[in-house]
């Protein structure tokens, strides 16, 4: 497989979108930093079992992916890249894997297509860049999902595939919890029921054994949990999972339809061709479903109907949770890769095939839409600028730059061209090959440009800060973190800190009263509000709208390679 040329411009284009800087940029809050301290604390302490975040027990995530990032910080020390690593590797090996899967299946042309529009799109090449735990889940789900296809319609040997359904749910519920094997059976129950096939299932499909087997490898760490923790640690999963579902979680809600421009725009340009490939998909399930003598073997689209409802099942159920996020659809989109690589081979093949026009249509309305309004980036960021204040002190001061205006007529251009392109029979290949080259550009303009510059101003001031305080503080002293909770800084600080939000600051005021340094970590606005006792703290460093102040004189410096100074402010931001 490795001397396919189209096997080796994946894993270039892979390499490239997933690893390419990957380790340059500040951690995000707050998911990123959580994750990333986590895993440090867990090699600090040598505690493999119960993840930490600032000393105290994290519940809110199984700790399989605590384990590969601290298995990469014991390889290559503690790092942005470091924690980052598990992520890529399983993007990279979730693109293999649908290139192998539909190589398989349908062929390697469909094989390129399907693995090329999974890796291409803005959700998946996110998803793989941060110290999230999506990534692994997804790469999980789809080993579980594609282990199930090939093994539930295979004979002999091919059989025994069926036993990555239950080795990928338990390993993505040790990831995740029990979205691991919720999507799995959100996929499989329906299709089993609308085909027919539970008693093939149930015959053949080892159901007695795989069960065992996932119970063996995702039980013993919630069981040990469980004996350690008791009732801490079930009410706190149990908020987390159910609680999730039932509550809107740190203000991530949104309506039923969140994910309707999520889908739309984390899957452009493809998504463009969605709609009408999910239609052909399930366009059949009601012969499925009301003639019980139905083929059993592999029907000519039952792959597709097998996509298409892994598809709506999942969008279906993260809709109805309240707590919403962009990320947490991805676990349906090597579905939706599938399913629209499928239909747009079949585009090719017969010229015909309905729906083509209104796809390119669908395409080149969104294409133009986003490329408007990145190229109208500075106008728009001018209207919320004021909001995004609060959060990001430098927000006034520092325009987005030239990426997103740069991207935006990308876009225009490429999705202008890639429509015509496939409106001519005699040059519709090429549309596809234009569509990847545009949103292969507007990524690399995103991740060489538009996020180094968001980062260097408005994530990495206050995570220098940290890092030169964590240098500089003893056992002994304290580090407080004043202001909306940045878990990133406690990795960079790489000790233990005392967090105080805006509206508590009594609570700050016995920690100043204790002998020994004490440094006071804050956005510079804030400066006013601290107790009396801190009024007189000198201003050791500030970066970009945060202060450090501490009550005893300063210290080492900054580590290496600080920020540019942009020239439109004073040396104090």
């Amino acid at each position: 497989m490795l001397k396919e040329p189209k096997l080796w411009l994946l894993l270039a284009l892979a390499g490239l979108l997933f690893f390419l800087g990957l380790g340059t940029l500040g951690l995000t809050d707050r998911d990123e930093g959580s994750n990333a301290e986590a895993a440090r604390e867990m090699v600090e302490s040598g505690d493999w079992i119960t993840p930490t975040l600032n000393g105290e027990p994290r519940f809110a995530k199984p700790a399989f992916l605590y384990w590969l990032i601290s298995g990469t910080y014991r390889l290559v020390g503690v790092s942005e890249f470091a924690a980052r690593l598990p992520s890529a590797v399983f993007g990279l090996a979730l693109i293999l894997l649908q290139y192998g899967f539909l190589s398989r299946t349908r062929g390697a042309t469909q094989g390129f297509l399907g693995a090329l529009m999974l890796l291409l799109n803005v959700e998946i090449v996110a998803i793989s860049r941060l110290v999230l735990t999506d990534s692994v889940l997804i790469f999980f789900t789809t080993l579980a999902l594609f282990g199930f296809w090939l093994g539930f319609h295979g004979t002999g040997k091919a059989r025994h595939y069926l036993w990555l359904l239950y080795i990928g749910m338990a390993l993505g519920t040790l990831t995740k919890g029990p979205i691991g094997f919720a999507v799995p059976l959100l996929a499989i129950v329906p299709y089993l029921t609308l085909t027919h096939r539970w008693r093939q299932f149930w015959q053949t499909g080892f159901p007695l054994a795989g069960t065992l087997l996932f119970l063996a490898l995702a039980l013993p760490w919630y069981a040990v949990m469980l004996a350690i923790h008791g009732a801490s640690y079930t009410t706190s999963a149990q908020a987390d999972t159910v609680g999730r579902f039932r509550n809107v979680i740190g203000g991530h809600g949104g309506t039923p339809f969140f994910y309707v421009p999520v889908l739309l725009v984390g899957f452009f340009p493809w998504s463009g061709f969605l709609p009408v490939a999910l239609y052909r998909g399930l366009r059949h399930w009601r012969g499925y479903w009301t003639d019980r003598r139905a083929d059993k073997g592999e029907g000519a689209q039952e792959l597709e109907l097998f996509a298409s409802l892994w598809i709506v099942a999942a969008f279906i159920f993260f809709s109805a949770s309240a707590t919403r996020l962009p990320h947490y659809i991805g676990p349906l989109f090597p579905a939706a890769a599938l399913l629209t690589a499928l239909y747009w081979h079949r585009c090719l093949q017969d010229p015909s095939t309905a729906g083509l026009r209104a796809s390119l249509r669908v395409l080149i309305v969104t294409g133009s839409l986003l490329g408007f309004a990145l190229a109208a980036s500075p106008a728009l960021y001018a209207s919320f600028v004021d909001k995004m204040t609060k959060e990001f002190p430098m927000a006034p001061q520092v325009d987005p730059g030239i990426g997103p205006p740069a991207s935006g007529f990308v876009l225009l251009i490429g999705t202008a061209l890639a429509g015509y392109l496939g409106l001519s029979r005699e040059r519709r290949g090429a549309a596809f090959w234009t569509a990847s080259v545009t949103i292969g550009l507007v990524l690399l303009v995103s991740l060489q440009i538009t996020i180094p510059r968001f980062s260097r101003y408005f994530v990495s001031p206050p995570q220098e800060l940290a890092f030169t305080a964590g240098v500089n503080l003893g056992p002994a002293d304290r580090l407080i973190l004043y202001g909306p909770p940045r878990p990133s800084l406690i990795f960079y600080a790489k000790r233990k800190a005392i967090l105080i939000k805006p509206g508590e600051e009594a609570k700050m005021q016995p920690h100043l009263a204790l002998p020994g340094r004490t440094m006071i970590l804050m956005p510079a606005r804030l400066k006013t509000q601290l107790p009396p006792e801190a009024k007189d703290y000198q201003v050791i460093l500030e970066r970009y709208g945060y202060s450090l102040v501490s009550n005893e004189p300063m210290v080492k410096g900054l580590p290496d390679k600080p920020p540019v100074p942009v020239p439109r402010f004073g040396p104090h931001g």
